[in-house]
């Protein structure tokens, strides 16, 4: 059985659409979802609970955990504790899966030893700034490695023994993308949509909050970072890039200009 744990946090907005997409799917085997509400003051719960009777029809396991306490680590380990299947994903509220995603993780997956899996993110973009910021930064070296995960990951039986609970990090999917070698992550070909924030203040807060993810990583677990597996792209690459995409560049450096000038702290800050 394949359990996805969805974890939300004053998501009504995003959910719904997540949701459908998920449930659209038609993945071998069975399935369940468990969508984790942390100290939501919207209506997530509400219209996560709309999604019963289809998950029913389908013969899906669905369950709404509504927790008082907030924490997206906290959530993932509530929705661990009750997740029944041998295979976990993990899908933010935001994202919207392809219809073949979850059948051909699961296909991916099924192997003996410890495995990692992810689809292949199609980053949504609507202003002039941050769709030349997303069209740079899909370019760089990070989107070309297995399986990035940013936003949905899974991992077989053996690989979910590689750790007890979630820590209390910023970037869980970094941190589980890194308890994998390259060779044991695998990109599988079917999309999942996946949204940049809008405007450059948010633009910043979110780079500032994946930098402090892997610093963060990079001091308590540094025999992490030799899993990471990318290209080195070098002073002559992004020059290379930069020529090709100007625009492009221009948004990119600007935002990584802000988050120099005043890095982030080691909270988690959300970005949306």
């Amino acid at each position: 059985m394949l359990s996805v744990i969805l974890p939300a946090s004053n998501e009504a907005g995003w959910i719904g659409p997540c949701l459908r997409a998920l449930l659209a799917s038609d993945p071998a085997g069975g399935v369940e979802v468990i969508v984790v509400a942390n100290a939501c003051r919207d209506d997530t719960v509400a219209v996560a609970q709309g999604f019963a009777p289809q998950a029913a029809a389908r013969g899906w396991g669905f369950t709404v955990l509504d927790l008082a306490e907030g924490g997206k680590m906290n959530a993932l380990n509530h929705g661990d504790a009750v997740a029944r299947g041998d295979m976990r994903a993990y899908l933010d509220a935001d994202v919207t899966v392809g219809p073949a995603l979850l059948a051909q993780v699961v296909a991916a997956l099924d192997r003996p030893g410890a495995a990692y899996a992810s689809g292949r993110p199609v980053v949504g973009a609507r202003g002039a700034l941050t769709r030349a910021y997303a069209r740079f930064w899909t370019r760089l070296p990070f989107m070309a490695s297995a399986a990035p995960g940013f936003g949905f990951f899974a991992v077989n039986a053996a690989g979910r023994a590689r750790w007890g609970a979630f820590p209390d990090i910023i970037s869980d999917d970094t941190y589980v993308r890194l308890l994998f070698a390259p060779a044991e992550r695998i990109g599988v070909p079917a999309p999942y949509g996946w949204p940049m924030v809008e405007g450059f203040a948010r633009l910043v807060r979110v780079r500032r909050r994946q930098d402090a993810g892997v610093r963060q990583i990079a001091a308590r677990w540094p025999e992490l970072l030799t899993n990471e597996g990318k290209a080195s792209l070098g002073a002559g690459g992004l020059a290379r890039l930069a020529l090709r995409d100007p625009v492009g560049f221009a948004a990119y450096a600007a935002v990584s200009l802000a988050v120099r000038l005043r890095p982030a702290g080691d909270g988690w800050t959300r970005g949306r």
